[in-house]
Order: structure tokens, then C-alpha cells, then sequence
């Protein structure tokens, strides 16, 4: 099979299309025929070397998302068969022709393999920093890069659950936050008095998807570090703040059912921003670093 691997830590130009073989599924695995591949930020971290708690076995197939159709099925699996439309992740790799899931939920049929391969790692993560807050009806949340598309995400879910969110964007993104269902209000100098500006007393929580140097101001704003939490920030634990993601078995899975299910029946959306073939993992990584898109990047294959 074509897929993309890297011997050596380094920039973009260390990703290569080379041949490997196709992997035999384990016990609990399915081989995925994958038709599209999410590009997230924490691709480019690992493949730079900035997360040394992931070991590294080069050469390493990057990447976790995917989309496609069941080709194999491993020992003790029974909920999908050979054929099947499926989303999920593949922790040995995504960036390939042919993938091994872990853990997987039906694609539906209303939405594209780039918006499947999309929504597992951010869908999953904002579901999990939910999960961690508790949040109840009427709470107020502070979600900062709400824009994002983590941040969109859990924008969406907590507005659904009844939650009032307030969002910390850029000027440019106010629009679409408001559009979500939340108050955005402008990053950057003098946050903390625009935030109290609609919320007098503070907010109950807040979820940091940025990794801005903004957890000084949200334990203020949220009376304390107890329900603050950063998926982005790894100095948390400076500030008493805990850091979730590092940690493989932090994981909410278990959200992919829903998160099918809500983009499936439209009350879900991840804009995707753009698709490239396999062949170009290098150039999607590059634009990805230099912010020269907006949106989720997906790989085709």
C-alpha cells in the first residue's frame, strides 16, 4: 500500500510516500480501506518531536483519523462487517491507503468521508473537556478559540446541553461563534473586563482549546482552577489547571456514535477548509503550520 512515513523528527519536507505492507488487523481491530485521512495539529507535533511521552518507532505513519469501509476484521469483533462505512481512529497511522481501527462508529450515509474523517480527534475532544467540566443547564462556559474547530464543536454541544457560551475569538471569527449559538467576545488586552462586560459575576468553567497564555485570566474569571480546563497549554500544571489529552487513556471514544449522529441529522458542523491527495501530507502540513487555512485539512486517497 501508498502511505506517508517519517525516519527523523523534523519540518513538513520529512514527510515521503513510500510502499508499505498492508497490515493484518489484531484481536479487536478492523482494517479500514480508507478513503480520507483528518489532518490535526497534534500530527505536526509528534512530527516534530515536541511530545516525547509518545514514544517514537520510526519510521512512523502519521496521523489518527479516518474514514473508509471495513476490509478486515480481526478476532473478537462483531459489531461491523466486511463492507461497512465507518469513521474513526487508527493510533498506528492514518496517512495510508489501508489503516487498523480501534475504535470506530458507522459512518451515515448524510455525511462526506471528509467530514467523517474530520470530526473523530476534535469531536472527541471537545466531548471529553465536557465530560471533565460537568457542566449543568444555565451554567456559563468560557470556551477560548471557539472558532476552532474544537472550539466550534464544543460550542455547539454545550449550547445544545442548555449551556450559555461565551467564546474568545478574533474579530474575524465573531460572526461565526454567534452563528453557533454563542456571545463572542474579542481575545487579546482587556479580555478579562469584555468577558465580565456579559458576564458580571464570572463564568462557571472554562475550556481553553488555544494555549494563549490565558489561564491566569480564566482562573480569575471562573473563581478558582477547579473547573478550568486547557487541551492546549502544557504549563497547566504551573497554575494548578489540569491538562487533558497527554494521556491515552483520558480518551472519550465513546463519543463517536453521537457525534455521527448529530452531524448525520445536520446539528453538528465542522467546516472543512481543505482536501488534498495522499501524495501531498507535506504541503497540507505546511499550510496547516503557516495558518493558510481555515478549517479542517483531510487527506484523500
Amino acid at each position: 500500500m501508498k502511505a506517508i512515513t517519517y525516519a527523523r523528527f523534523g519540518g513538513p519536507e520529512v514527510l515521503e510516500l513510500t510502499e508499505r505492507e498492508i497490515p493484518a488487523p489484531g484481536p479487536g481491530e478492523v482494517r479500514v480501506r480508507v478513503h480520507a485521512a483528518g489532518v490535526n495539529p497534534v500530527d505536526v507535533k509528534i512530527r516534530r518531536g515536541k511530545l516525547p511521552h509518545i514514544p517514537a518507532h520510526f519510521p512512523i505513519i502519521p496521523g489518527l483519523d479516518i474514514a473508509g469501509v471495513v476490509d478486515e476484521i480481526g478476532e473478537g469483533v462483531s459489531d461491523v462487517r466486511v463492507g461497512d462505512a465507518v469513521l474513526g481512529v487508527a493510533p498506528a497511522g492514518s496517512y495510508a491507503e489501508y489503516a487498523l481501527a480501534r475504535a470506530w462508529t458507522a459512518k451515515p450515509d448524510q455525511i462526506s468521508w471528509e467530514l467523517a474523517a474530520g470530526l473523530p480527534t476534535v469531536g472527541e475532544a471537545a466531548f471529553r473537556a465536557l465530560k471533565h467540566l460537568a457542566l449543568a443547564d444555565g451554567e456559563t462556559l468560557l470556551i477560548h478559540g471557539a472558532a476552532g474547530s474544537v472550539g466550534a464543536i464544543a460550542t455547539q454541544l454545550a449550547v445544545a446541553r442548555g449551556i450559555r457560551v461565551i467564546g474568545s475569538v478574533a474579530e474575524a471569527d465573531a460572526e461565526r461563534v454567534a452563528v453557533l449559538g454563542g456571545i463572542p467576545v474579542r481575545y487579546g488586552d482587556g479580555l478579562l473586563d469584555r468577558v465580565r462586560a456579559v458576564a458580571p459575576d464570572g463564568v462557571d468553567a472554562v475550556l481553553d482549546t488555544a494555549g494563549h497564555d490565558v489561564l491566569p485570566v480564566s482562573i480569575e474569571l471562573a473563581g478558582g482552577a477547579d473547573r478550568v480546563i486547557t487541551l492546549a497549554d502544557t504549563h497547566a500544571a504551573e497554575h494548578g489547571v489540569r491538562f487533558t489529552g497527554a494521556d491515552p487513556s483520558d480518551r472519550a471514544w465513546e463519543a463517536l456514535p453521537q457525534l455521527a449522529e448529530l452531524a448525520a441529522g445536520g446539528r453538528l458542523e465542522l467546516t472543512i477548509g481543505c482536501t488534498y491527495p495522499l501524495a501531498d501530507a507535506a504541503q497540507a502540513h505546511a499550510d496547516l503550520e503557516a495558518g493558510r487555512n481555515r478549517g479542517k485539512l483531510v487527506l484523500i486517497t
